[in-house]
Parts: structure tokens; sequence; C-alpha cells
């Protein structure tokens, strides 16, 4: 049975925010992943007009078609705010990149309703088979963290 880490990846349609040149690069990884499992996915980033070829976005409300989940690596100062964004777009589920939350993030998530992933690195969940990231998968199975 898919734990609820796994069954995050499960939607059709994701944003994935973050940064281009800024202290926490954007999370191309999580975007090309859900790239290769055939998922919609549009790249929300501020200061880029372009992520791996694609066009970036400046915030949810230009996106060409509605999300059902996203994912935020952003610099932690900065998550809160784009957790009430992504509310306000009307996402539902959300996943905050490992040590990126806040005490200010969980409580806009919760008062808005939201499901939230938190403490994980979504690559170690999003990318399907071998990558430098397997290791770390089978540690956290092996422990029961997974």
């Amino acid at each position: 049975m898919p734990s609820e880490c796994e069954r995050f990846w499960e939607r059709d349609s994701y944003a994935v925010v973050g940064h281009q040149g800024s202290k926490k690069p954007f999370p191309k990884i999580a975007y090309g992943a859900l790239k290769e499992r055939g998922r919609t996915v549009y790249a929300i980033d501020p200061g880029s007009g372009e992520v791996e070829g694609d066009k970036a976005y400046p915030d949810f409300s230009t996106l060409p078609a509605p999300v059902e989940a996203a994912v935020l690596e952003l610099p932690k100062e900065e998550t809160a705010a784009w957790v009430a964004k992504a509310a306000d777009a009307g996402v539902k589920e959300i996943w905050i990149h490992q040590m990126t939350d806040t005490p200010e993030a969980l409580a806009e998530a919760q008062k808005r309703g939201l499901h939230v992933i938190t403490g994980h690195c979504a690559v170690m969940y999003n990318k399907v088979g071998f990558s430098v990231h397997a290791p770390h998968r089978w540690i956290w199975k092996l422990v029961g963290k997974y």
C-alpha cells in the first residue's frame, strides 16, 4: 500500500515553486520527474521567464490552468506567503520541502484546510528508479520512516 508521501505524486497537475539563482535553486529534479511521469506541471518562478526550456510563471494566478497540488521549495522566509498564494489559487495539497517549513507556514496551511506534507525530500518519493536519492530511500524504508 502506498504511503501518504507516495500518494501525493498521483495527482494529474502540479505547480513547482522555486527561484533560479537564489540561495535555494529552483527544484529542477522534482520538476523534471513530474514531467517524466507524464503529469501536467508548471514552473512558478517569479524571477525567471524559463525553467528547463519551459515557460515559468510568476505566480499561481498566471498559470494557464488550475493545479491540484504544489511543491514549494523556497527559502524558509517565503514559505508561508506561498502557502497562502497556493490556497488562494484553490490548491488543496502542498509539499513543503524538508527544512523549509515554518510554524507560520504550517499554521497558514491548517487555517486554510490544506493537506500538507513536510519534513521529507520530494525527490526521494517523486523520482522513480535509481538516482542519487535511491540509497536514501532504501535507508528510510529499512528504518521504517518511508
